[in-house]
């Protein structure tokens, strides 16, 4: 079992890069299925998620082979053999559920061992269900599997139950091949769904609204046999790395940073006292998202006036909330952090205690996080979730003294590199197998 060991309470220095997004590498990598050919993949991230993805392909017949460190290549053309799918790496991931639209035109019946992620209380596959439902997805659950039988069918317009990143991607995948016209309502408009359009167009599929909640996708019978794809820079691994220099009162740059998914946060943070310059802004390499530089500097923070509260893009990011905490832990006065989404995600911030941060649970949702407080080290367990297991972490860096934080699997399905990464910034951290 791997260990964090850090020794906390240093101001930081200098510049770290955002990772490359792990919601959208997985879902590219789910999609790949439906190319029936060659795809490459660039700036992949090498992340347990990621692994666990490749094990599922590697497992129905699909050759993967990396070309360098970060370029993926996929060879999807041959017949898929889905008795064989990996079912250990199935049960690990909630990402396997994108086969159920990447694969609804391509097989007719198979089995889906049902997935696993982090444990944030009940997640229903409901929503990505009753929006398969209508493109002709049949899906029984069995006692450890889904049970698919694919009779499509032409919907036409398709409202989303709930307005969920993967139920909508799977709703996408399913309209590509869907003769006719489909439009999709309350579609996600989120960073991940629309790398996946973005990537989907550039193989061949006919998708207008990117961007929007309203998505228009003219059926095509197949997409290219080769396609190329840069996968962006991750929205939550900048915030992630924004809430450790505010934590940790540094001067410190996040280098590409995918500001369209930030700017909210970063008002939020404005409101709070934060004071930081964007730099340099571009365009990312696939050309569909404005990347810049933050420069954060230390600065006197005040609890926001507000609860703080996630929702559906172009809200403030749901997954962004868990990160506020060990930064509201620094703020002077009472914060609300209100998490509707999840019921167990705010019971993992009452592990800040043991560092000596005031949060006090309300309820399963919400939390008051009172502030300034002076943290010291302490010895934890990781959280079964990726978000509190980093706000976490976070928290240990600032805090002065030793820390260990155990059984870190779940930060290392998101994070490359990460303690190297943290390293070369001046965070005194290392592995420890214990």
């Amino acid at each position: 079992m791997s260990s964090f060991v850090i020794e906390g309470g240093r101001k930081l220095h200098g510049s770290i890069e955002t990772g490359r997004a792990k919601n959208s590498a997985v879902a590219l990598l789910g999609a790949s299925v439906m190319v029936k050919g060659e795809v490459t993949l660039s700036h992949m991230p090498r992340i347990q998620e990621v692994e666990r993805m490749l094990e599922i392909l590697s497992s129905i017949g699909v050759g993967v082979r990396w070309k360098d460190d970060h370029i993926l290549q996929l060879n999807t053309a041959g017949p898929l053999s889905l008795s064989t799918i990996h079912e250990e790496a199935c049960k690990e991931i909630r990402s396997s559920l994108l086969f159920l639209g990447a694969l609804a035109h391509r097989e007719t019946s198979y089995k889906l061992y049902k997935s696993g992620g982090c444990a944030l209380g009940k997640r229903t596959v409901r929503p990505h269900l009753y929006a398969l439902q209508k493109f002709g997805v049949a899906v029984k659950s069995m006692n450890n599997y889904y049970a698919v039988k694919n009779t499509p069918k032409t919907p036409g317009r398709v409202v989303m139950y709930e307005s969920g990143d993967t139920p909508t991607e799977n709703a996408i995948m399913a309209a590509v091949f869907t003769p006719g016209v489909t439009t999709i309502s309350f579609a996600s408009a989120n960073y991940m769904v629309q790398d996946l359009c973005y990537f989907l167009r550039t193989a061949g599929a006919k998708i207008e609204g990117i961007g929007t909640t309203t998505l228009t996708i003219t059926g095509v019978s197949a997409l290219k046999k080769r396609v190329s794809y840069v996968i962006m820079p991750d929205p939550i691994e900048a915030m992630t790395c924004i809430a450790l220099g505010i934590t940790t009162h540094s001067t410190l740059t996040i280098e590409n940073c995918p500001i369209d998914f930030l700017e909210l946060e970063l008002e939020k943070l404005r409101v709070c006292g934060q004071k930081f310059v964007l730099k340099n802004e571009r365009l990312s390499e696939s050309k569909h998202f404005r990347i810049v530089d933050i420069v954060l500097e230390p600065s006197t923070l005040s609890a926001l006036p507000d609860k703080l509260y996630g929702r559906p893009y172009p809200g403030l990011n749901i997954d962004h909330v868990p990160l506020f905490v060990p930064i509201l832990t620094q703020a002077k006065g009472r914060s609300l952090v209100h998490g509707w989404v999840y019921e167990a995600r705010a019971v993992y911030y009452l592990e800040l205690v043991k560092l000596g941060a005031r949060v006090t649970l309300l309820d399963p949702h919400r939390v008051f996080v009172e502030g300034p407080s002076a943290m010291t080290g302490a010895d934890i367990s990781c959280p079964p979730a990726i978000r509190p297991a980093m706000a976490i972490l976070i928290a240990m860096i600032a805090a002065k003294g030793t820390s260990v934080l155990r059984d870190i699997y779940m930060i290392e399905r998101a994070h490359e590199h990460l303690v190297e990464r943290l390293q070369r910034i001046g965070v005194s951290i290392y592995h420890s197998e214990s």
